[in-house]
């Protein structure tokens, strides 16, 4: 109570007569802001240390019930007792009166009647709380004043003696005004100068228990009660004396003050006990005042609670009372029973129902409450205490991260929230796993599923990503991004396998791995998550892992290609392999771009068969493939350069340091004759099913071909390659119809006419007479006639004519001047001859004679 060791002060020496009263308002400091437990209707005691209290601020405050101390032993009453006890019932508190008890001092009938006299009196006006009996420490505790020694913590009294003195004020007060007082007290007092006595049940209890930290539980009471009316749980606030709580409601509260007992009440409890005689005696009276206007009665064999919702059920002593108690009692979430005790459940349980769900026990699991709702209702799917679950135990908590709740049961935690459904986590690696990130609080959050298990491994989905166990790599989280590929890689049969440790993060890019029985998966925001195994996991390792060459992973392993190939995609590149080729890398960018354009390994160039390997003229890189080679330049690109007679003339040429240089496109085919051509930096090679492969360099030659109209035109496909070193510098290349003549001072100059290309290489091709070519193969002329210019001359044909040469001079002027093969000298049948001495010349056509000589000129003979 109030501050008993300062009113000790009160016992005045030299004299066993009461003192005067101590000043008035004495201050003391209070903490307005101390915790207060969860229930209850909040109150407080006083005494003469806390002088006049402002009553109108303590209700403000909050407080509904005050006990004031009226009198200690037989020699002391309370001077501030009027102000006190008035002024509380004044603000509209219900309020009521206290003894300190000094049990050596006098008798407990004595300091009874003492304190009847001296403001301890009760009505049952509803407002007057029945009087107290304050039995606790000895504040005089080995002292002698005025030659009375005081005695130890129990007064200097036995178990027994303490016991009988308790009984003897109690019996006294009930018979001067009609009930048994409140006892105030202490477990540990209780016990210890009692020992621990369990005939007061029929006393109300008013426990004196300060938890250090916030409660909703006073702890064990001592052994008369398995329920408390009234809770002193601080002496420093929140409100001016010591802090209380009424265990009820206001309504019950009022009941308890007017100790009124509803009939239905009385006659429900008589007829519980008279049908259950195991109950023994009763051991108090009926008690009313309790929450929802409840009742109790103590009995021998146990406890009979009452409300007008239940009616009348016992409470057996055991661990479910204790476990009902410690929820606080019918106040708490649990409220009324609505059962009996009932047991012979498996394992020798017991169970019983009430108002707020019900209470499981078993020897190996203790005794705990389960409360409706989606948890029960799991718990109950699965088969109750029978089932896979087992007993609870322990109690539902709630009020986790997002309104989520949970229970413990013998096999694990079952959780549950608004957006999750209850889920049972396996106690075990699994549970220890969850934990270590943080249960439900972590990246994991709650479990959406329940554990898949074989007999070596068990899987359990999370919001935030997977547990993953086995007897051999333990219980380890896999989260999010690396989860969701985990579940993908084993729904298609990937041989990751399990994790062998957690999630490790700060790599490059905010990267970050887990590692698995079968490889690794990586991760980065850029790249997402993507697994990598054997053949695939070793190459990316000796290339440097994420900071190497290759960089993050951008997809999975493709296998399952032609010969029994496998591929994946990296930041930097691609890596493949096959049964027959080597795994290799191909470098993101234009060789990747060139190899995809390809068909990749089903294409034209297969798969790749080396690493790329640069340094060559001007730049560039190659990379060799199973069916060819890919070339890059910067000029040009990277271009295909593919098994057969195309890349064969190149190699011979040189590659790219001959004179074609690097490729400047792929393989182009389709062409006539099934043909095919790729282009140089310079110039061109071309192939046919009739011609074999030959290249056209850049140049006149070339330009010469393409004006002809390329394969398709008056030339056809080059059957040989240019060949220079001919008189003057000249070049010359053949063709399927025809050749292609070149010097400097004639250009290049195509020759598509056999008879006439016969006709110059009688003359000495361009050596001879006639030199180079200085036109083109002209045809269309009179009876499908064709001509051709040189350095010396122009060939002539005609179908009936045949080939001739005309040589400058005056023969081939006259014949020009006739009207040339339109004339009627037509076309020449011969060649000009001439006389050894060179004065003479002569040269038939089909339509004359046309002669020269230096003494007559020239003349047309006709026929």
């Amino acid at each position: 109570m109030a501050n008993k060791q300062e009113e000790s002060l009160h016992v005045v020496a030299g004299s066993r007569a009461v003192a005067g009263a101590i000043p008035l308002a004495i201050s003391q400091a209070t903490d307005p802001g101390h915790w207060s437990p969860p229930y209850g209707i909040a109150g407080q005691d006083v005494s003469a240390y806390q002088g006049n209290v402002d009553w109108a601020a303590q209700w403000n405050q909050g407080s509904r019930f005050a006990y004031v101390k009226a009198s200690e032993g037989n020699y002391y009453v309370n001077g501030n007792f009027s102000q006190q006890y008035d002024g509380s019932r004044s603000v509209g508190m219900i309020r009521g009166a206290y003894h300190f008890a000094i049990p050596n001092w006098s008798s407990g009938a004595d300091q009874a009647r003492y304190f009847v006299a001296n403001g301890g009196g009760w009505s049952a006006d509803g407002y007057t709380l029945p009087p107290v009996l304050d039995i606790e420490y000895n504040p005089y505790e080995g002292q002698t004043i005025n030659g009375f020694y005081f005695g130890n913590t129990c007064y200097g009294m036995s178990a027994g003696q303490m016991a009988s003195w308790i009984s003897d004020f109690g019996n006294t007060v009930k018979s001067l005004i009609g009930r048994y007082p409140v006892i105030y007290s202490t477990t540990d007092w209780w016990a210890t100068c009692t020992g621990n006595s369990g005939s007061f049940a029929n006393y109300p209890l008013w426990i004196a228990s300060y938890p250090s930290s916030p409660s909703s539980s006073p702890g064990t009471l001592p052994a008369s009660w398995n329920q408390f009316s009234f809770w002193q749980y601080s002496s420093t606030g929140p409100f001016s004396g010591d802090s209380n709580i009424w265990n009820g409601d206001f309504a019950s509260l009022s009941t308890f003050a007017g100790n009124s007992v509803p009939q239905a009440a009385s006659d429900q409890i008589s007829a519980y006990r008279n049908g259950h005689p195991a109950l023994g005696n009763q051991t108090t009276a009926i008690t009313c005042g309790l929450v929802n206007g409840g009742c109790f009665q103590g009995f021998q064999g146990g406890t009979i609670m009452w409300s007008p919702a239940t009616g009348a059920l016992p409470i057996t002593p055991g661990p479910i009372a204790d476990a009902w108690r410690s929820t606080g009692l019918e106040s708490g979430r649990a409220g009324y029973p609505t059962s009996e005790l009932i047991c012979g459940l498996k394992n020798g349980g017991c169970f019983q129902n009430f108002q707020g769900g019900s209470f499981l026990w078993s020897p190996a699991s203790g005794a705990a409450l389960v409360q409706p709702g989606a948890i029960r209702d799991y718990w109950a799917s699965k088969g109750f205490e029978s089932g896979a679950l087992g007993y609870p135990t322990s109690s539902l908590t709630c009020g986790l991260k997002n309104g989520g709740c949970f229970q413990t049961f013998q096999a694990g935690s079952v959780l549950s929230s608004p957006s999750t459904p209850p889920v049972l986590v396996k106690s075990g690696p699994m549970l220890d796993a969850w934990g270590g990130t943080g249960f439900e609080n972590g990246v994991l959050g709650y479990p959406v599923a329940e554990a898949t298990c074989d007999a070596s491994s068990c899987v359990q989905k999370f919001q935030g990503g997977v547990v993953a166990w086995t007897s051999t790599s333990g219980a380890w989280p896999i989260i999010l991004g690396i989860a969701d590929t985990w579940n993908t890689a084993r729904a298609q049969s990937v041989p990751i396998g399990f994790p062998l440790a957690k999630e490790v993060c700060g790599l490059r890019a905010s990267g970050c791995y887990q590692l698995f029985q079968g490889g690794v998966i990586m991760f980065s925001p850029n790249t997402g998550a993507f697994t990598l195994t054997g053949r695939l996991l070793d190459y990316w390792q000796k290339s440097g892992f994420e900071n190497g060459s290759l960089g993050y992973p951008t997809s999975s392993a493709n296998c399952g290609l032609t010969d029994s190939g496998c591929i994946q995609s990296f930041e930097k590149g691609s890596v493949v392999y096959s049964n027959s080729t080597p795994i290799q890398s191909v470098a993101a960018g234009p060789m990747l771009d060139a190899w995809k354009l390809s068909g990749m390994e089903t294409g034209s160039l297969g798969y790749p068969v080396s690493a790329q390997i640069c340094g060559l003229k001007d730049g560039g890189c190659f990379q060799m493939f199973a069916k060819g080679a890919l070339m890059y330049s910067p000029a040009t690109g990277a271009q295909p350069s593919i098994n057969g007679p195309i890349r064969d003339l190149w190699q011979q040429g040189g590659f790219e340091s001959g004179r074609l240089g690097y490729p400047a496109s792929g393989v182009v085919c389709g062409l006539r004759n099934s043909g095919c051509f790729q282009n140089y930096q310079g110039g061109t090679i071309m192939l046919s099913a009739g011609t074999s492969a030959n290249a056209l360099l850049m140049g006149p030659i070339r330009d010469a071909w393409v004006k002809s109209g390329f394969e398709g035109g008056t030339l056809g496909y080059p059957t040989s390659a240019q060949i220079c070193g001919l008189r003057n510098g000249g070049c010359f290349q053949n063709f399927e119809k025809g050749t292609v003549m070149w010097s400097q001072a004639t250009g290049a100059q195509p020759m598509t006419s056999d008879p006439i290309r016969a006709r110059w290489g009688q003359s000495g091709f361009e050596s001879g007479s006639l030199g180079y070519p200085t036109s083109a193969t002209i045809c269309g002329l009179r009876n499908g006639g064709c001509f051709e210019n040189f350095e010396n001359g122009t060939i002539m044909w005609s179908p009936t004519s045949g080939a001739q040469a005309m040589v400058p001079g005056p023969i081939q002027q006259a014949w020009a001047g006739q009207g040339f093969e339109g004339g009627r000298a037509g076309y020449p049948t011969t060649s000009q001859t001439c006389s050894p001495d060179g004065t003479s010349c002569t040269q038939s056509f089909q339509g004359a004679t046309i002669t020269w000589s230096s003494a007559s000129g020239v003349k047309l003979l006709t026929p």
